[in-house]
């Protein structure tokens, strides 16, 4: 069994993040939950995160903010911004990818984050080629 993907997800609205925490653990990612832009950041720092979803407009530490701290440490960990109140976000910004609220579907988020993890990882590679090639290349 392959080993599960985590996702930071970060909101100020338990509600919302409680819905969406749910939602992705029934999709088989495993999922650590913060209220605060100042937790998340702490949380990201210990590391084993694969992405980062987060809301944009919250108290203190905003979402934006927190997409350039966590690009600072980690280039290439994807983040997703979310917001409920913006509909298009024409600041810069470092996420990959931003969303309104209710202006996408539940199944294009999980698209969205799918497609995030595999360009992170990268594209699958089927294990016998690669032995087959180091066999050829040896004989």
């Amino acid at each position: 069994m392959k080993p599960k993907r985590t996702i930071l997800c970060v909101d100020d609205n338990e509600q919302a993040l409680s819905i969406r925490k749910v939602m992705l653990e029934t999709r088989g990612y495993r999922v650590v939950t913060c209220i605060s832009g100042e937790e998340a950041l702490e949380c990201f720092k210990r590391g084993g995160v694969d992405l980062v979803l987060t809301d944009l407009i919250m108290p203190g530490l905003d979402g934006s903010k927190l997409i350039d701290a966590v690009k600072n440490i980690s280039p290439q960990t994807p983040a997703i911004l979310l917001s409920g109140k913006v509909r298009i976000y024409d600041r810069d910004t470092r996420a990959d990818v931003f969303l309104p609220k209710g202006m996408y579907a539940p199944a294009e988020l999980l698209e969205r984050i799918r497609l995030l993890l595999v360009r992170k990882r990268g594209p699958k590679r089927a294990p016998q080629r690669a032995e087959r090639a180091t066999a050829t290349s040896a004989a």
